[in-house]
């Protein structure tokens, strides 16, 4: 019977030439749609010429969509950028062009026909109120080549076959990034495999804090210190290189890629906007992990709206302050000396305002008695995963801070402090879902290529590879988005809107690959003695913390939207 339709057996790929051209020629009408989407969208949600709130929160599905189409834009921009450079260095090699096709090709059928906001929300184009003929520049012959030939699955089973010949490599396809910051990821990958891999499942399966020891080696090897200018301390590195380092550690296990977290926070804070004397002060220690930070933000009825913040700090005649109120998913909260803490200066507010940010120093606890100091209490929150480090429920009652504390020694200041730390935080979670998403991947392929059913590999079995090609493939546009709001940060531009991009597909690629990894070991994958179970537990954690993907696609349309 003759037909019109693809042929099944095709497994010609796009030629490289031409791969390069059509990829730069299908992003002219995907901008072009998410401008008219995004206009269309702010004549509908503004009154009198401004965007409206309420409108916002009324139509947010729409809003949040805008946010999802400017974040698959701006995946493929970064994708197609990559490439061309590659090229340029004759490093764009069979693998790479597979990826870049694999992805323009599911990334553009997604753009059309629905993106997957998460797993039972769809966003189409009809929800940002465009119609068919709207949609009509989707029809480019580019966009027509890449959506027909690019994600076969004559594609995913090469690269595949690929993957396990060059399975030594450290991850699938050349990243872009330059010599220095690779041997960064090799130093920071053999520290895993040596010291993190081998007995991170058992701390996670006996809820174990992980081992000084491993703080120790991080401390040596300059993590905490990582991004800190070397005048007070630190190696004065680049953003670029604090993602490299989080999604090396992160894929050997999330704890301890998460272990600098709280000092990147800390530090960003100090620097950004702390006194010349708190710099001198508490810098350098955070540097050298002699002071280890943790971040005390978040209250049991509060969640995101940081604004609505009810601890209080109360000035003494001494120019001190107690610190009355409770604070809840503590990460951390035992073995650390200082906490960066949110609290209410000014009584007589109800929104951000009235909040200051203290360098609340503590003492570190122990199993016996973990909140040793007066006026503190706390207790553990049992999780699924994101163990090593463990999560706590504080109460304070007049805790004593020093007036010296005040961050940059003035009140009021505390949320806009705040959010200057933001755009860093999100990269590094980003950076952070890429090595849990890896982590998926490493162990899924080792198991597929290692289980036999039916007299073969489950690998050999076409929709167990495809699951392992879009692993690579998105692990792939999730770093080189990181990547660019990395590069971002670190020429000093604005980069909230990209940061957030990052974190919120990033989080998404990693509980898509932890997922599929455990749809891959079958019954396997639940029984707990097996890590991808873990790698599961772990992955669900980004979608929420440092803003939960709804407030990230909620902060991005409010940039997009103006």
């Amino acid at each position: 019977m003759a037909h019109d339709g693809q042929d099944l057996g095709d497994v010609a790929p796009i030629l490289l030439d031409d791969l390069l051209a059509l990829t730069a020629a299908a992003i002219a009408p995907v901008e072009a749609i998410t401008e008219l989407a995004r206009s269309s969208l702010r004549d509908q949600l503004s009154v009198d010429g401004r965007v409206n709130n309420a409108l916002v929160e009324e139509h947010q599905t729409a809003a949040h969509g805008l946010a999802w189409l400017a974040t698959y834009t701006e995946s493929l921009r970064q994708m197609h950028k990559w490439a061309t450079v590659l090229k340029a260095q004759s490093q764009f090699g069979e693998v790479e062009a597979l990826i870049l096709q694999i992805a323009f090709g599911e990334y553009l059928w997604q753009i059309y026909g629905g993106i997957q906001m998460n797993q039972g929300e769809v966003l189409r184009l009809q929800d940002l109120g465009l119609s068919q003929d709207d949609m009509r520049g989707m029809m480019d012959p580019a966009v027509i080549a890449l959506t027909q030939g690019g994600n076969t699955q004559a594609a995913r089973l090469r690269l595949v076959e690929l993957m396990q010949e060059r399975s030594a490599e450290i991850i699938v396809g050349t990243s872009g990034l330059d010599e220095e910051l690779e041997m960064i990821r090799a130093q920071f990958r053999r520290y895993a495999v040596e010291k993190v891999e081998p007995f991170a499942h058992d701390w996670h399966l006996k809820d174990e804090l992980i081992p000084m020891e491993v703080i120790e080696d991080l401390a040596e090897m300059g993590v905490f210190g990582l991004t800190i200018p070397e005048e007070y301390g630190g190696l004065g590195l680049s953003k670029a290189s604090m993602c490299v380092v989080s999604e090396e550690l992160s894929r050997g296990y999330i704890g301890v890629g998460s272990l600098g977290t709280r000092s990147e926070i800390a530090a960003e804070l100090i620097i950004a906007g702390g006194t010349d004397a708190q710099k001198e002060k508490w810098l350098p220690q955070l540097a050298s992990a002699e002071t280890l930070p943790t971040a005390v933000f978040t209250e049991p009825n509060t969640g995101s709206d940081l604004g609505s913040l009810r601890t209080r700090a109360v000035k003494d005649a001494k120019g001190d302050y107690k610190i009355t109120g409770n604070k809840t998913w503590i990460t951390h909260a035992t073995r650390t000396q200082i906490m960066t803490l949110l609290a209410r200066t000014d009584p007589n507010t109800t929104d951000y305002k009235g909040l200051s940010m203290f360098l609340a120093e503590k003492t570190p606890g122990d199993e016996a008695n973990p909140f040793p100091t007066d006026g503190m209490t706390g207790g553990e929150i049992e999780v699924l995963g994101y163990r090593g480090m463990k999560e706590y429920e504080l109460a304070f009652d007049d805790f004593h801070v020093k007036g010296e504390n005040l961050l940059g020694g003035e009140e009021g200041k505390g949320f806009k402090q705040l959010m200057e730390t933001f755009e860093s935080a999100r990269i590094q979670t980003a950076a952070r879902a890429i090595g849990v998403a890896q982590s998926a991947l490493d162990i899924s392929m080792q198991y597929a290529q290692d289980r036999k059913q039916f007299g073969k590999s489950l690998i050999n079995f076409p929709r167990v590879a495809n699951k392992l090609a879009m692993m690579a493939v998105e692990i792939m546009v999730a770093r080189q988005l990181t990547y660019f709001s990395a590069f971002e940060k670190d020429e000093g531009r604005r980069c909230d809107v990209e940061a957030g991009m990052a974190k919120l597909l990033g989080a998404r690629v990693a509980w898509a690959a932890a997922d599929n990894g455990l749809q891959i070991h079958g019954g396997n994958g639940f029984a707990l003695e097996y890590k991808i179970s873990r790698v599961l537990c772990d992955a669900r954690i980004l979608n929420i913390f440092e803003g939960a993907a709804e407030i990230q696609a909620q902060v991005i349309a409010r940039r997009l939207l103006g």
